[in-house]
């Protein structure tokens, strides 16, 4: 079937979880937030990036982050989030994509993340080489209830828009 696309604008989605365990710090965003416990994951488990890293993947209609940097691959034990993200956007830069912007929530029911948001915000337009008006944050709680509200887990969504270049 051939591309009937009407518009060069692509909008993809992101969601990742992590479990939580005692230690700390928390690193959310590229930055480490002080906390008492810590995110569990093959790479360094940082569940904002990974979020950004599928909404900016999917966009392009490119691999999810698990089929390109597999758990099951020993290179990305402990591997920094930030050098998956780069690897990622340059992917859908190549595929002919540049970010509009992204959108991402962050669901923590501890600690509360206010006074981290823009040094978040931050890292992330520095890591993408964006402006840091194009990163949209927000932070919510579990209310008390499920995994997020109990402090089992943290949960990031996030929304990219791209625009194909040169259309």
């Amino acid at each position: 079937m051939g591309r009937n696309i009407t518009s060069n604008l692509r909008i993809g989605f992101g969601e990742d979880t992590h479990r939580l365990e005692p230690g700390g710090p928390l690193r959310l965003g590229g930055v480490d937030v002080p906390h008492d416990r810590q995110l569990i994951g093959h790479s360094d488990a940082d569940v904002l990036l990974h979020a950004v890293t599928d909404a900016l993947l999917g966009a392009a209609t490119l691999p999810d982050i698990g089929r390109i940097f597999p758990n099951t691959d020993e290179a990305n034990r402990n591997r920094d989030s930030a050098e998956l993200l780069v690897i990622a956007a340059n992917k859908v830069a190549k595929a002919g994509y540049s970010i509009v912007n992204l959108d991402c929530v962050v669901h923590a029911q501890r600690p509360k993340l206010a006074d981290y948001l823009d040094a978040i915000r931050h890292r992330v337009a520095n890591i993408l080489g964006l402006d840091p008006h194009q990163i949209g944050l927000k932070a919510k709680t579990g209310e008390g209830v499920g995994p997020v509200g109990h402090e089992e887990a943290i949960v990031a969504r996030c929304v990219a828009l791209l625009e194909e270049m040169d259309a």
